[in-house]
């Protein structure tokens, strides 16, 4: 039983980090639009996002062969936190009470939907 249970736990993991790769293509872009069309700088960025997008691509297929899809989507909706973080730590975005509410809501109903579905494949 502790084997199955780190194995969930590791299939979970595995996924949120394919999702915090994911949510890095969006810093990569709004860095892109900054620049000058075409410019050095926009190509790496701008490559940066076709990069990642192409990793994540490929790994989301592997992460839904492992994961019931209705469990993977919900937690994809966790790369608002990650948007969040990214937004304060790379554009100086202000942190608000609306936004830490509105990621916390999120947040909450990924738990509770993991919750209850892990609840379900137990009975």
């Amino acid at each position: 039983m502790k084997i199955a249970k780190n194995s969930h736990c590791l299939k979970f993991l595995l996924l949120h980090t394919v999702l915090f790769i994911y949510s890095l293509s969006s810093v990569c872009s709004k860095f892109a639009a900054e620049q000058s069309f075409l410019s050095p700088k926009f190509c790496v960025f701008y490559g940066g996002v076709i990069a990642l997008l192409g990793f994540y691509a490929i790994a989301w297929q592997q992460i839904i062969r492992i994961l019931p899809l209705t469990t993977a989507f919900a937690n994809k909706a966790v790369t608002t936190a990650w948007g969040l973080l990214w937004g304060m730590l790379f554009f100086h975005e202000q942190l608000t009470l609306g936004k830490i509410a509105d990621v916390a809501l999120v947040i909450c109903g990924v738990v509770l939907f993991s919750v209850s579905e892990q609840e379900e494949t137990h009975e």
